[in-house]
């Protein structure tokens, strides 16, 4: 029988394949499904499959205010429009590039928690990590201003939405970790998946034609893996993981999972960065890299008393 270590790492392993693969799984479902309406339908199955294992562990869905206006922000700041900005913005961006831009989320979270979470405070590491992760971002943004015409404007207006999505998803967070912690992870994320469903159908209904939803193998499959692996698989693991682990192990998936996603992009869908995008992209995963110095240290110093007790 495998030791727990051995289900430890595969579990780390599952979460940046899965997490650095959505990326491309949203570009090949955009082939045939408008984003909005691809977005409801992940919600959707999601909500369903999230549901379904509520009923098993017979967990009850709060009725309070206090629950539902929690399921609102989850669903609509972190699920609803942020999502609807990444879909719709990865219409014109590769994959890989888009998912560099996410990776500026942990950025936004460090800054917001610096100042609505006391316990938190940014410290030198984060600081130089976020200042050499931005100048990233402003290469690949140079990058989008140097084109012409229409195709530079909407490069840089779909750039600047999904930066936009990381500011919303880290407002999440800062309400979720003030308001959310007593709140079992499962029902959390069921009522923010069954508010952002609807967030987003509303959208579709209101911007997109249902005569443009071709739904072909490559629809289903995308849907049916954003909505199961990508949305609640990788949610289980992850909390599974977090018990086992200290943060510190997890918090290194975000310099992991935009290489899968870069490296992906170029296999499959034959995408490539330019040089200047892929400079600001290096910047980007530096950046994170130093701005996890602090944990980086500890895993390292954690790793030599190892050695020396063994």
């Amino acid at each position: 029988m495998a030791s727990e270590n051995t289900y430890v790492r595969s579990g780390f392993l599952l979460l940046c394949l899965v997490w650095g693969s959505t990326w491309l799984a949203i570009k090949i479902g955009l082939e045939s499904v408008p984003p909005f309406y691809g977005i409801a339908f992940r919600f959707s199955l999601a909500a369903a499959v999230l549901y379904g294992i509520m009923r098993i562990r017979h967990m009850e869905i709060p009725r309070d205010r206090e629950s539902w206006n929690l399921f609102a922000a989850v669903g609509i700041l972190s699920l609803g429009f942020p999502f609807s900005l990444i879909y719709w913005s990865e219409q014109f961006l590769s994959s890989g590039l888009t998912s560099v831009l996410f990776a500026v989320f942990p950025f936004v979270v460090a800054i917001f928690s610096h100042f609505f979470l006391p316990d938190e405070p940014l410290d030198a590491f984060k600081i130089v990590g976020i200042v050499v992760g931005f100048i990233g971002i402003v290469v690949i943004f140079f990058r989008g201003s140097a084109e012409n015409g229409a195709s530079g404007a909407i490069s840089l207006l779909a750039m600047g939405g999904v930066v936009v999505s990381t500011i919303l998803q880290a407002s999440s967070v800062m309400i979720v970790k003030r308001k959310g912690k007593a709140m079992n992870p499962v029902t959390l994320n069921f009522g923010g998946m069954l508010v952002g469903s609807l967030t987003v159908a509303l959208l579709a209904i209101s911007f997109e034609r249902i005569s443009d939803i071709h739904l072909n193998a490559k629809a289903v499959g995308s849907i049916v893996y954003l909505g199961t692996f990508g949305s609640v698989l990788t949610f289980v693991v992850y909390y599974w993981l977090l018990k086992r682990l200290e943060a510190v192990y997890l918090s290194f998936l975000t310099f992991i999972t935009p290489i899968v996603a870069v490296f992906l992009g170029t296999i499959i869908l034959g995408e490539t960065l330019d040089p200047n995008t892929f400079s600001g992209a290096g910047l980007v995963l530096v950046g994170i890299a130093i701005a996890n110095g602090k944990s980086l240290r500890k895993l390292l110093s954690n790793s030599e008393k190892s050695k020396v007790i063994g």
